[in-house]
């Protein structure tokens, strides 16, 4: 796989893109083995992933040549070698289902990631983090000191060289400068009761108005809330038979596939963002 990248790029939609796309990559050696791609009519923008092989290219030639050719075509455009997995930091509270998901996926090789670092307000999952022989940072926040902890997070993202970053059940709001720095590469996940349902017992709450399905929502983290653009959800039904625990285990396990679904599909360079929305290429 030395020899495979994956391009994205996005642009006014306009005839003739993809046979210049494939005309490039024909040019210069490369041979697409997937593509995938979007006309979003209500924007007019237009959006593809390709995957392709092209051996004996130096990937910063290639990369110089991409950056050509998107500015001549008035295209956004990236490119990522396949066989680097994206720099990952771990942000983690006192709930760690997704976080144990996470790991246990990442050592099975089902998440193209390279772990660097779990960070955590809380030392819980220190043994966990040790199991899998990966940094642990306790980083203690308060209101008095969440500026001088976000900026130790900070310290640790760049010097992972993180591509991406991972709010697995963090239980803390960043401030609007952390989403700033973070823009396009941190991945939150929360239940999908919201706007219902707020507080630290969503579960409860749920049971008490009897609800029939539980969600979970995954998204890009902005200065708005849990209202950043959305890459995955999934539901799930539930009755009344259940308890409180039932529903808090069902909405976990939800959680946990929603997340690991959207870090991979990340991580694999197949979520492009569109205003306030996602174009995923799975």
């Amino acid at each position: 796989m030395q020899d495979t990248y994956v391009l994205t790029l996005s642009c006014q939609d306009k005839p003739g893109i993809v046979h210049a796309v494939s005309g490039f990559l024909l040019e210069h050696g490369g041979n697409i083995e997937e593509a995938a791609q979007f006309n979003d009519r209500d924007s007019g923008r237009f959006f593809m992933r390709v995957q392709f092989t092209c051996p004996g290219r130096d990937t910063d030639g290639l990369r110089a040549l991409v950056r050509e050719f998107g500015q001549a075509h008035g295209m956004t455009c990236s490119l990522h070698p396949w066989h680097e997995p994206m720099r990952t930091v771990i942000f983690v509270s006192q709930q760690g289902h997704c976080l144990n998901d996470l790991l246990f996926r990442w050592k099975s090789g089902l998440l193209r990631l390279d772990i660097r670092a779990i960070v955590s307000n809380h030392r819980d999952f220190y043994q966990l983090a040790a199991s899998y022989n990966v940094p642990f940072h306790h980083i203690p926040v308060t209101a008095a000191t969440k500026a001088q902890a976000e900026a130790r997070q900070l310290e640790i993202i760049e010097q992972e060289g993180a591509e991406l970053v991972v709010l697995a059940r963090y239980m803390q709001i960043l401030s609007d400068g952390m989403c700033e720095r973070l823009a396009g590469r941190a991945i939150n996940i929360h239940h999908s009761f919201l706007p219902s349902f707020k507080g630290a017992k969503p579960y409860y709450q749920a049971h008490e108005r009897g609800v029939k399905l539980i969600g979970a929502t995954a998204h890009y983290v902005t200065a708005d809330l849990d209202e950043g653009p959305i890459i995955e959800q999934d539901v799930a039904r539930v009755d009344h038979s259940m308890t409180v625990e039932d529903l808090t285990a069902i909405g976990r396990d939800t959680e946990s596939q929603v997340l690991a679904r959207a870090v991979k599909w990340h991580s694999e360079h197949r979520v492009l963002l569109n205003g306030q929305r996602t174009v995923v290429f799975r």
